[in-house]
């Protein structure tokens, strides 16, 4: 027959640690084998009140390899300022790592943590501490892990980067082409991060689009009127396909004339080689070449729609 089974209680962490500095830290110093167990750490010769600049840190860590390990430790909620201070000590330091121990966490610092250790080559932990006993025992620690580091982390944190760096060039990318842009359709296009720019012929749902890829650019005429209009698509573009040597002989570029089966829209395109992820050194010479394939698109294509009242 199984015994009584106690209740598990929490116990206030001042009456176990009265002073943070003086009694926990001090506590955790002395016990560094509770926190590797509950982060499966191998931490060792954890120092006390380590200078960083004007500020002083509560404890200094190695682990196996030599990497230096901050400790911060805050027997109340999580706030701003011990943040902003476990960051500043890891920078001071060049430690590879961070512990950030706190009595309650709060929501954005647990958001806060997971982000760094998505984008920083630095791991991070948040754990929470808690005071317990069963019956009349002894209080015991209880070290509960809330944040920390993962190899699926980075791998999410590297996909992020790797988003905002492709925003950022494609930005600049067309930030470029626009300057020198002698279309004046797309003369008030703001630059943007995605992989067209496009600007309206004047015609309700035919836009003459810039197209950017890694490796490729082009210039087209894209088709698309919106919620329910394939067979209206599919309808403008027959009307123009008709016309299709006389605009071929418009333009001295191969022209794609993509009716689009399985799609919704439909387009005729200029494939052109050079993209974003070619050499800066070479974008003016792709931008004039896309700047003229549009010029001549356009030239070779507005006057028909004038003639097809579409």
């Amino acid at each position: 027959m199984v015994g009584a089974i106690e209740k598990l209680q929490r116990v206030p962490l001042r009456e176990v640690w009265k002073h943070e500095a003086y009694d926990f830290t001090q506590w955790l110093q002395e016990n560094l084998d509770i926190l590797n167990d509950a982060l499966d750490l191998e931490l060792t010769s954890a120092e006390r009140e380590q200078a960083a600049g004007s500020f002083s840190i509560d404890l200094v860590a190695e682990n196996n390899d030599g990497q230096i390990v901050i400790i911060e430790n805050q027997l109340e909620k999580s706030n701003h300022d011990h943040l902003g201070k476990l960051i500043t000590y890891l920078t001071a330091r060049e430690a590879s790592g961070a512990i950030w121990i706190v009595s309650e966490p709060r929501q954005e610092h647990i958001n806060a943590i997971a982000w760094l250790n998505e984008s920083t080559n630095a791991f991070f932990y948040l754990l929470k501490v808690e005071a317990v006993r069963i019956g009349s025992s002894s209080p015991a620690p209880l070290l509960t892990l809330i944040a920390g580091p993962s190899n699926e982390a980075k791998v999410a944190g590297k996909a992020k980067q790797e988003i905002v760096e492709r925003h950022y060039i494609r930005k600049k990318w067309w930030t470029q082409l626009l300057s020198n842009s002698k279309a004046k359709s797309h003369q008030h296009i703001s630059p943007n991060m995605r992989q067209y720019i496009c600007a309206s012929s004047g015609y309700r749902g035919l836009d003459f689009n810039y197209l950017v890829g890694q490796n490729n650019c082009g210039s087209e005429l894209y088709i698309d009127r919106g919620k329910d209009s394939q067979d209206e698509n599919k309808m403008i573009f027959d009307k123009l396909q008709l016309l299709e040597n006389s605009i071929n002989e418009k333009v001295n570029y191969p022209i794609k004339w993509q009716r689009l089966e399985t799609k919704r829209a439909s387009r005729i395109r200029i494939d052109l080689d050079g993209g974003y992820k070619s050499s800066e050194e070479d974008w003016p010479a792709f931008h004039e070449i896309m700047i003229d394939a549009m010029n001549q698109l356009e030239a070779a294509i507005k006057p028909e729609l004038k003639k097809l009242k579409i």
